[in-house]
């Protein structure tokens, strides 16, 4: 299956790259010899973009908040009719299952609905009757400008969606640049923001590499910069920026995230819950659990039993299978190479394998990889295998006998993103909601799966504390502050210090 690429979109309507200053190539990492499309790169129409951007913004920022609701649920209404389009699109180029892939699309229609239900009151006008005398005080929420929205492989709808519907729904025109590895699933969104009849310029989308994001986050004229990625990626974007105090940067990183297994816990209630928390999305998920903190007591029990629903996991094409997969291929072979290394570093730094890195038999040549189990009798913040984030299906346990130790082991590396506690007690569970530096702690819950109406973000080094989800609003604006006052009292005999 091919799909077709339309270029870039600005001024309201498509252009496609007859000029090409590079050609990105793109097959599907279930079937490398299935060629999806080959994305033109023209660096000329980044200027177009911005200046489409900036008319946009004139025109958006003085409709009402009910106008600019109106066009999200016309652009909601697409999005339902291309939702099996969305979802096959995603399965292609990522390589998630289908029935994966389904969900994520249906969470972009949704997601509309949690933004005007959950994040418009965070943005409403508040005012204070009589904050001095006779006079009213009001804060107000003003649009930044125009955005930029850098989207991820990963969720290469939902994660881009929710940001674009945030600032869309403030008052901001929008630059989507998407990520190199997923085109076509982000113009389908496109498509429908078209479809939906947003007025021209509002609405825009690059195809590009890192020069494109660096020219356009580089620009004056914008003034809000939104990306989920890697750290190493979220600096450089910071590097760009440097002294400009008039872009808003809001970074959603990576995680080394940990799930403690208590002695109390519920095991056949974990066993499905940290399943999912470390293989589903192939483990390329930013909340994927990779560091499992075990109490001693139960260790060998929890793992064999893991290991054997490990064992059972179905890799294969997302779309054409024998048997519904759980897991489809890695994004590409350089996620590929970067799995199967860090797996060879856990070993070479004291894991020791208790499933290993093995072939996966499928009827298609593609980017597969096998879930693996590690085992490390003590963490160490010294060891690289506890601080890297591997973004693969890897899940790595290691024994604790107090709290105190479990707590620590979440807290080694320099992430800090999403945690896990099972437990039936509640005093532990607080005290690990304390202790633990995270952006997202779960109870008797798997760290990936997290709900648009609660803000989604981390500490350290995954973030720089602009969460997105319902919270994205927040930094889709300006705060102004106004006095109001119909009182017309004021006399110049009452101002002192006059001759």
């Amino acid at each position: 299956m091919a799909f077709t690429l339309r270029g870039d979109y600005f001024h309201g309507n498509f252009t496609l790259n007859t000029k090409a200053d590079e050609t990105i190539k793109k097959e599907s990492p279930a079937d490398l010899s299935n060629h999806l499309w080959s994305a033109n790169i023209n660096y000329d129409n980044t200027n177009k973009v911005i200046a489409s951007a900036l008319e946009g913004f004139d025109i958006w920022r003085k409709l009402s908040v009910t106008d600019r609701v109106n066009y999200l649920k016309k652009y909601q209404d697409e999005v339902n009719k291309r939702k099996d389009d969305i979802a096959l699109a995603i399965a292609l180029e990522t390589g998630k299952p289908l029935w994966e892939s389904l969900t994520e699309a249906g969470a972009v229609s949704a997601k509309v609905n949690v933004t005007i239900t959950d994040s418009l009151k965070r943005i409403e006008t508040n005012t204070i009757e009589n904050v001095l005398p006779s006079i009213d005080g009001h804060t107000i929420k003003k649009p930044l400008g125009p955005t930029l929205i850098i989207g991820p492989f990963n969720f290469p709808c939902h994660l881009a969606n929710g940001q674009i519907l945030s600032a869309l729904l403030t008052g901001n025109s929008i630059i989507f640049k998407p990520s190199e590895k997923t085109i076509y699933s982000s113009q389908i969104l496109i498509e429908c923001f078209h479809s939906a009849g947003f007025p021209k310029g509002v609405i825009n989308f690059i195809n590009g590499t890192a020069k494109t994001t660096q020219d356009i986050i580089k620009h004056p004229q914008i003034r809000g910069i939104n990306f989920t990625g890697s750290l190493g990626v979220g600096k450089k974007i910071l590097e760009a920026v440097g002294s400009d105090l008039t872009k808003l940067v809001a970074l959603e990183l990576g995680g080394k995230n940990t799930t403690i297994l208590h002695k109390d816990t519920n095991i056949d209630h974990a066993l499905p819950e940290l399943l999912r928390a470390c293989y589903l999305s192939s483990g390329q998920r930013c909340t994927s659990t990779s560091m499992v903190a075990v109490h001693k007591s139960i260790e060998d029990e929890f793992i064999n039993k893991f290991k054997a629903l490990t064992q059972r996991i179905i890799v294969d094409h997302p779309t054409e299978f024998k048997e519904l997969p759980f897991m489809g291929p890695v994004i590409d072979k350089n996620a590929k190479d970067l799995y199967e290394k860090f797996c060879k570093l856990g070993v070479n730094n004291g894991a020791e394998n208790i499933i290993g890195l093995a072939n996966v038999e499928t009827s298609f040549d593609g980017h597969y990889v096998n879930p693996t189990v590690h085992y490390i009798k003590e963490a160490k913040k010294s060891n690289p295998f506890t601080q890297e984030e591997i973004f693969g299906p890897n899940c790595t346990f290691t024994p604790y006998e107090n709290i105190e130790d479990a707590i620590d082991i979440a807290n080694i590396s320099d992430y800090g993103l999403a945690a896990s506690i099972f437990t039936q007690d509640k005093d532990i569970y607080h005290q690990c909601v304390r202790d633990i530096d995270a952006g997202i702690i779960n109870l008797n819950r798997s760290t990936v799966g997290a709900s648009s109406r609660l803000p989604f973000g981390g500490v350290k080094n995954s973030g720089n504390h602009h969460p997105a989800a319902v919270s994205m609003v927040d930094h889709t604006v300006s705060t102004v502050a106004s006095l109001e006052t119909y009182d017309n009292s004021s006399k110049i005999e009452d101002v002192k210090g006059l001759k």
